[in-house]
Parts: C-alpha cells; structure tokens; sequence
C-alpha cells in the first residue's frame, strides 16, 4: 500500500495543476498578509491569533477549491474506467479507497502549511516575530474542519456524479456573501472580526464560543463520515 500512497501523491502533486494552485495561492497570501493582516484585525496585533485566524479564512476558499480538484483524479470518467482493473487487483478496494483518501488529505496539508509557512516568513520578516506555538489552535480550528468536510463530500459527491464536484467549488464564496449564524462565523470571516470585540478587553486571548466549537466538531464528523463511507462504499459508487 507505501507503493500505492507514493503513486498517488506523485500523480497529485506532481503536475501542472498543484504548481498553478500553489502560486495562486502563495500570491493571493502575500497580497492578505501585507495589505489586510499587517494592519491588524479588530484591533490586535498583526501576528495575534484572530489576525492569523483571519488570514487563514482568508486563504480557505483557494485550499476548499483545490481540495475538490484532487478528487477530480479520482472521481473523473478516466479513473472509473481505469476502476475496472484495480477492482481486479489482490488489494481491497476500501484500502484501495483509504490509500487514495491519505494521498488527498497529503495534498491538503501541503497547500494549509504552504499557507502556514507564508506567514511565518512574513512574520519573521517584517516583525522579527516567531512564537508560534499560540497560532497553532486557531489554525486547526479555521483548516481542519472545513478541509476535512471538503474533501468527504465532495468525494461523496463525486462518486455519484464527478460534475457535481465542480458545482460544490464555490460554497465557501457563497458563504463568505451570506449572513450566516454566529456559529457559522468561521466561514464567512465574521468570527475573527466580530468576535473579539466582544471579550472587552484589548488584544484578548484567542478563545471559542460553546456554538462554534459544536459547529466545527460537526463539520470534522460529518466530513471524515462521509469520507469514510465513500471510501468503504467505493465499488457500488463505480457501478
């Protein structure tokens, strides 16, 4: 199965299209960093965590997007005719699914720590600043749910019909337009910029209400339910 994890990543990563989402990414990035983070948000400092957490919302739409395109390598009309002859081989077809599964999540967290590491080097660069260890829940919260949620739908989706992952791009855009609920704040921004205006007090310690953090846990079962299911149902999903 090493082989197969190798195989896959070096079909999802090695191509045009990871270096393309990579350089609009990083470019997009630079352009947040240094026009809306360096001013801080709601009043904090550049480098505290609602202004990374800011950042990193920021940066969601481009991740989610290149999230569904990874599946489109496994959910296309090519890799279902091509499923008709690792159906045949000596794997399982779920540890089959589970191995493609592990190379997708590989290609997500190198575009979120592509992402982490931009602002590290904006950070060092302009503020001398590297304490890092405060940055790390706010990036779990803000990435992890919604990529995680990203990829169990939309291989879902794809399985049953692979245009429908294409439909599925935009919703965090669509978010971003919505006045979602206070606990949906994470996805449309608002939560970094409203929230802590409400602690009353000046650059306040990063904290998550009750309602988001239950929003997000949904997000993370629902997302590795789905991607699980998809993975273990794979073969009646390709008939």
């Amino acid at each position: 199965m090493i082989k197969i994890y190798r195989y896959e990543c070096k079909r999802l990563l090695w191509n045009k299209f990871f270096a393309g989402i990579l350089l609009v990414l990083l470019f997009y990035g630079w352009q947040v960093l240094n026009r809306v983070t360096i001013l801080g948000i709601a009043h904090t400092a550049p480098f505290s965590p609602w202004s990374f957490g800011d950042y990193l919302s920021r940066m969601l739409s481009l991740m989610w997007i290149g999230a569904l395109f990874f599946l489109t390598f496994f959910t296309s009309a090519k890799a279902r005719r091509t499923a008709v002859l690792t159906d045949a081989a000596p794997v399982s077809p779920t540890r089959y699914a589970l191995t493609r599964c592990a190379a997708a999540l590989t290609g997500c967290g190198l575009l979120a720590l592509s992402c982490v590491a931009e602002a590290a080097v904006f950070y060092g660069w302009y503020f001398g600043w590297h304490e890092w260890s405060g940055l790390l829940l706010p990036a779990l919260v803000t990435l992890l749910p919604p990529l995680l949620f990203a990829l169990g739908s939309g291989w879902l989706l794809g399985r049953m019909r692979p245009f429908l992952i294409y439909v599925w791009m935009p919703l965090p855009l669509v978010c971003m337009a919505l006045p979602l609920p206070k606990a949906l704040g994470l996805w449309n921004g608002n939560f970094f910029t409203d929230y802590p205006l409400t602690l009353g007090s000046l650059d306040p310690a990063f904290s998550i209400p009750a309602a988001v953090a239950l929003a997000q846990g949904a997000l993370i079962i629902l997302g590795g339910g789905m991607l699980f299911g998809a993975c273990w149902c794979g073969r009646n999903f390709q008939k």
